[in-house]
């Protein structure tokens, strides 16, 4: 199906569309503080891990798939970079048990990082979108996303009480070469003391296929995970937290671009096979933390809550690529490039009663230190140059101060207000400037003060509205000023030390309802951006480009969600979202402005619908879904020309996807999940991806606990 009518569409969404669960979970992330979901004054989304293993999402970005206003794009079968109100990669910000994992290496555009979190290793994920950067500083523009990961909860259990336990998990996905995922968990503690967790996770993605390209061959990729914790209770309000986290991937194909990749063709759409012979990544990523977490009961306390955070990131991203079979690609078509990177982080948060209301404040810092390789070469190694993708023998600090205020003057009324400021500093090593001169020992440094303020009031107890305005700010980092890239279908992108800081701003307005029987929640969103980092081609006709503060943009959309238990074993839910936006930005350095251009990748009218039957005994359920997306032909010629190989002609085709999962819960002990996907052998691929999405697929799941 080519094309899908807005009013389809509408009427597809236009039974009363909810939330994903009745439950009104507590959120860390909206305010650095616990509260209910109902009472924040922001867009938020809960994601728990039922949802994601009962839904089968195979990644962190997958599960955010039915979140209205996030557009799923995959480069790759083993990538995965959500567009989240019009804003991808490093605009937003991805955190994991509270730290930040963004780092000053992320490329522009679509990256590949947020599938380094292993999903099934997440409790739950916790997204506030347009948050701004008060509470977290850089790059928390389009949303902040934050995924915690599994433990032993040793608070819940008895009192002095010896527990074991753990499960075994295996997933089978028919699709292709079909894939098999395992993952075991085991946990021991004492009730009231402390705990200990240990999971690992193994992967073997094959290769996918669907009804149109066939199999997509190298979409195949292993994958190998490991999460341990260990929570000591030092006093009955205190706990000390030690965790580590490994995720490790290798020969992950940007299949789009290789050989492999026949092109596809559906009705008037089309896109462009590949013709490189390898373009492959591996990645490596750890994190390492010790947190000392608290609470103060005493009604007078000066320090109600808090919360210190050391931390240990390292991270080894390695690229090969072989252009050999590509016209454009000049006498050195093999390139090889490589990041390691170790970041060091502190965060410090506080909350504090200040009269009728309570203050949250603190501070945090992050150091990035880097070493980069990489070289060019033809195919008879003889024309060696070396290639550095970032400055070599680098540093970035960042270090932010923040206070917010949340005021309760009376009962029906909250309004939060807050200010942060944050130092940015850049130390560059070796690195090709964009006019091809060697540098060394270069540095610069940028501040940043931005605030928010929101407003929450409850019109009665089902009833409430939120809204507010927010900055939001990006500093410059490695690859915005050393950058040396390969992007889009083959392009040369370079960085430039002479790039400031992006600034945004977002004004929202929203509405929740909840009963025991239903939930809504609406909004709209218009995000202002300016001073946007961009690359730029260099000259006209040029497929070398530049990066520079070229650009100005705006976007905005509507979202609605929500869920209606309309018999106590029937659950109606689902979703509709859409946004629009424009850019400001020459095609060429120093060339004539265009404001008319659409922002890249916008999400396109996009909608679900799901029907959810409970057995009376709650051991047994089925659901089936609806997904579906109106045609996004909101593209440029000059970006589809560019990007040839995912942006298909007339831009990406709509669709409409079928899904069936069940569920029984045999016993105490073990439960079976399973599912069909694409029912309908649809071929089809979310905007702006470098692949169609799987044919139909059968997958099932198995897990045995004790």
């Amino acid at each position: 199906m080519s094309h899908i009518s807005p009013i389809i569409l509408l009427l597809l969404t236009a039974t009363p569309v909810f939330c994903q669960n009745f439950l009104d979970p507590l959120f860390v992330t909206a305010s650095r503080s616990e509260q209910k979901g109902s009472e924040t004054a922001y867009s938020t989304a809960y994601i728990d891990e039922d949802f994601i293993r009962e839904n089968t999402r195979r990644t962190l970005p997958e599960a955010l798939q039915y979140t209205p206003g996030v557009l799923v794009q995959k480069t790759t079968h083993g990538h995965g970079s959500p567009y989240i109100r019009g804003f991808t990669g490093r605009q937003n910000l991805l955190l994991v048990d509270g730290v930040r994992l963004n780092n000053s290496t992320l490329r522009s555009g679509p990256v590949q990082y947020w599938n380094t979190v292993d999903a099934f290793s997440i409790n739950h994920l916790e997204l506030t979108k347009s948050q701004g950067s008060v509470l977290y500083g850089s790059d928390a523009i389009g949303g902040t996303l934050n995924g915690f990961t599994k433990s032993s909860d040793f608070r819940a259990r008895t009192e002095d009480e010896v527990y074991l336990g753990g499960s075994a998990y295996y997933e089978y996905r028919s699709n292709g070469q079909g894939s098999h995922l395992g993952r075991l968990e085991t946990e021991t503690g004492v009730g009231g003391k402390f705990g200990v967790w240990l999971g690992l996770s193994a992967k073997d993605f094959g290769d996918i296929e669907d009804s149109a390209v066939g199999r997509m061959k190298g979409t195949s990729y292993p994958e190998q995970d490991l999460d341990f914790r260990a929570d000591w209770a030092v006093t009955p309000d205190s706990t000390i937290t030690l965790a580590h986290q490994y995720v490790n991937q290798d020969d992950i194909s940007r299949w789009h671009r290789s050989a492999g990749n026949p092109g596809w063709i559906h009705d008037e759409h089309e896109t462009a096979a590949g013709s490189w012979k390898d373009n492959t990544y591996d990645q490596e990523r750890s994190l390492t933390y010790l947190r000392y977490a608290g609470d103060n009961t005493r009604a007078n306390a000066p320090i109600q809550r808090w919360g210190a955070t050391l931390s240990y990131q390292t991270s080894a991203d390695s690229e090969y690529q072989d252009r050999t079979g590509d016209p454009n690609a000049g006498g050195r078509p093999i390139r090889r490039s490589n990041i390691d990177l170790e970041t060091y982080g502190v965060d410090l948060s506080l909350e504090s009663a200040a009269g009728p209301g309570s203050f949250v404040y603190g501070l945090d810092y992050y150091r990035d230190e880097v070493d980069s390789s990489g070289y060019q070469v033809n195919a008879a190694g003889t024309n060696f140059r070396e290639s550095l993708p970032v400055a070599d023998d680098s540093s970035y600090d960042l270090f932010g101060a923040f206070a917010q205020y949340t005021w309760k003057p009376v009962e029906q009324w909250e309004i939060t207000a807050g200010t942060r400021y944050t130092h940015a500093e850049a130390s560059l090593g070796r690195f090709i400037d964009s006019t091809g001169a060697p540098q060394t020992n270069v540095s610069d440094d940028w501040d940043s003060v931005v605030g928010s303020i929101r407003g929450l009031y409850r019109i009665n107890t089902c009833w409430s509205l939120f809204a507010g305005i927010s900055q939001s700010f990006r500093a410059p980092n490695l690859d915005d000023l050393t950058g040396n890239m390969t992007t889009r279908a083959g392009s040369d992108s370079l960085g430039s030390t002479d790039v400031d800081s992006e600034k945004y701003l977002t004004y929202e307005i929203g509405t929740r309802h909840s009963t025991d029987t239903t939930s809504l929640q609406a909004s709209v969103f218009y995000t202002d951006a300016k001073d946007m980092i961009t690359s730029v081609a260099s000259a006209e006709n040029s497929t070398t480009f530049v990066t520079t503060n070229a650009s100005d943009a705006y976007v905005y959309g509507i979202e609605l969600e929500g869920a209606w238990r309309f018999h106590p074993q029937w659950t109606l839910s689902g979703f509709a979202a859409w946004q629009d936006g424009r850019t400001e930005s020459p095609d060429y350095l120093d060339g004539p402005v265009d404001g008319s251009k659409p922002m890249s990748r916008q999400l396109p009218l996009t909608g679900s619908l799901a029907l959810r039957w409970t057995d009376s005994s709650e051991k047994f359920w089925i659901e089936g879904r609806l997904l579906a997306a109106a045609t996004e032909d909101r593209v440029t010629a000059q970006d589809q020309d560019a990007d040839k190989q995912r942006i298909p002609t007339h831009g990406t085709p709509g669709y409409i996807v079928a899904s069936l999962h069940a569920g029984w819960q045999v016993n105490d002990h073990f439960d079976l999940t399973c599912g069909i996907e694409n029912l309908m052998d649809e071929d089809y691929r979310n905007h702006g991806s470098g692949q169609n999405e799987p044919g139909l697929s059968g997958i099932i799941g198995a897990r045995v606990s004790w």
